[in-house]
């Protein structure tokens, strides 16, 4: 039997994805609050709880070319080399997430893993479950999976084959765990413990100078990194990414403003994307 908590993160869930879906049609709080089988007015407090924002305010967003759109209606700014920061909320949330990376040893990345103890727990978030695998020293994965996690877990093994994994939550787990909380008074630093080549772990640390609600293109991280002309050899680095939102590959996309590629689904990205603009805002 599944806790109150868990039925209440599937119906926002589930909301979620409707309004993502469904925004052409606009469809009403009735219609959304049908989804999760709520009444409207309990619906919106629920959604507001663990959202951060309202169903309306999330639906503002919810427009799979809204980076376009968003980005169009600030002439002011450069597409890509100005941040988007709209006056952060203070009363929602603090968007301060401090992430330091450490690389793996290079026996670490040579040997596969071999000695590496990773342990690893299932974390819920509000776009879906989450697979989180820590090291001693820190995060090494974390990634979206859809109902099966022998798969997601398969997809942690290959990084490290030679690797102990064992099924403990750690206190690494729970720091990231707090990112999708509205009402964090105040992230925690999360250190992340990554096995990458020096070429990518450059382009990792250049995403997470996109802020909260900001975006930027394959060029520009290319550009950034003093590698102008690598745009594909960045879009390759991002989209080997394991550690799913904590390095904000999603928050890239295409110059033309299109929304590009997303390891975890095109979906779940402009859900991403659509949560923290309308927080942003």
């Amino acid at each position: 039997m599944i806790s109150q908590e868990e039925h209440n993160f599937r119906r926002i869930s589930k909301a979620i994805k409707f309004l993502t879906q469904e925004f052409k049609s606009q469809p009403s709080l009735e219609e959304t609050a049908e989804q999760a089988n709520l009444s409207p007015t309990h619906f919106q407090k629920l959604f507001a709880d663990w959202v951060g924002v309202s169903p309306k305010k999330f639906l503002q967003y919810a427009n799979l070319n809204f980076a376009k759109n968003l980005l169009n209606s600030h002439p002011q700014l450069s597409i890509f080399d100005v941040a988007i920061e709209s006056g952060l909320s203070s009363s929602s949330r603090l968007h301060d997430l401090f992430v330091n990376i450490e690389a793996m040893s290079p026996a670490e990345y040579k040997n596969k893993g071999e000695g590496l103890v990773i342990k690893y727990s299932i974390q819920e978030s509000i776009f879906g479950p989450l697979l989180t695998a820590s090291t001693a020293k820190g995060i090494s994965n974390v990634v979206f999976y859809n109902e099966n996690l022998d798969e997601a877990l398969s997809e942690i093994a290959r990084y490290y084959p030679k690797a102990t994994f064992i099924a403990e939550t750690t206190s690494f787990h729970l720091d990231v765990a707090t990112f999708f909380e509205p009402k964090t008074e105040g992230l925690k630093s999360i250190k992340l413990h990554l096995k990458g080549t020096d070429f990518q772990l450059k382009v990792w640390e250049a995403l997470l100078k996109i802020p909260f609600g900001g975006l930027s293109s394959y060029g520009k991280i290319a550009t950034d990194i003093m590698s102008p002309a690598a745009s594909r050899a960045v879009g390759t680095a991002i989209g080997t990414n394991p550690v799913a939102y904590i390095i904000p590959c999603h928050r890239v996309i295409q110059q033309s403003g299109m929304l590009g590629g997303y390891m975890w689904g095109l979906e779940r990205k402009s859900s991403l994307l659509t949560w923290e603009a309308a927080l942003s805002n």
